[in-house]
């Protein structure tokens, strides 16, 4: 299996929790992959959340106050750029880092993430070093 892409990338200056722990929000309709990438994502040293659609996680994101956020494109009730659109338009989501992670990648679909506020869109599958990675140059810590 070949390890998705990056399509694009935009830091930010992510203000890391007062415990130290990045927080990182996982949104994705596939469970298995959401709980897959946030059981990764904790053994890098993260605290991570999951919801499984759009709705949920525009609520899990006001409640968490998430660093970053890693959301599906493709998801019921509201997909990931919907949801992006409203987390973007609260005062507390502004400065979150919003990552897309789909497996929609042309052109078309990275314009369409890019004005919905995302920061990043990454193709399915992401490769975990590249991931952390990433993470680690938008926080500052290597």
């Amino acid at each position: 299996m070949q390890a998705g892409t990056v399509e694009s990338y935009s830091p930010r200056n992510v203000v890391e929790s007062t415990d130290g722990l990045r927080r990182v929000l996982v949104a994705d309709d596939n469970v298995d992959a959401a709980e897959s990438l946030a059981m990764l994502l904790t053994l890098m040293g993260n605290e991570v959340r999951t919801a499984a659609d759009g709705l949920e996680a525009v609520r899990v994101a006001e409640e968490f106050r998430p660093d970053v956020a890693v959301l599906d494109i493709g998801m019921p009730r509201l997909d990931g750029n919907g949801a992006a659109r409203r987390i973007r338009a609260e005062p507390w989501g502004r400065d979150v880092t919003l990552i897309a992670l789909t497996g929609w990648g042309q052109d078309a679909d990275r314009r369409r993430t890019a004005e919905a506020g995302f920061d990043l869109h990454l193709t399915k599958p992401v490769d975990p070093a590249t991931l952390d990675r990433l993470l680690a140059e938008m926080t500052g810590r290597n």
